[in-house]
């Protein structure tokens, strides 16, 4: 079992980094061979009540608010490996026309959805 930290857990977290993204619709110096499908991920987040406290607090006084931009970030990171993951098991090595939103479900729920198409991609001979 992997654990936080470990060498296990850093192998899963670059598991697929050999999956090329791009915000865009082409990958420089690459030709799209075949599409693949739509992927997407998400993740939804709670905000401990004492990070809302923080917050409220930095609303009045200013300032950015470090625990969220954490939290946000590390969503931000696993959606894009669950992305990644799911372009792997279509046999991509691409993903191409990558989109990130982060919505409020509500006043303390955050989520982070990410998509775009799996593509086989090979070098511009």
């Amino acid at each position: 079992m992997a654990t936080e930290g470990g060498l296990d857990a850093e192998k899963e977290r670059t598991r697929y980094d050999h999956i090329r993204l791009t915000t865009t619709a082409h990958i420089p110096g690459h030709i799209i061979e075949e599409s693949l499908g739509l992927v997407h991920a998400r993740a939804v987040l709670g905000i401990h009540m004492f990070k809302d406290l923080a917050a409220g607090l930095r609303d009045i006084f200013g300032g950015r608010i470090a625990s969220y931009e954490n939290e946000l970030k590390a969503a931000a990171d696993q959606v894009v490996r669950e992305l990644r993951a799911s372009a792997d098991a279509l046999g991509a090595n691409a993903i191409v026309g990558i989109r990130l939103d982060h919505d409020s479900v509500s006043g303390t729920v955050l989520m982070i959805t990410a998509q775009g198409t799996a593509v086989k991609i090979s070098p511009l001979k």
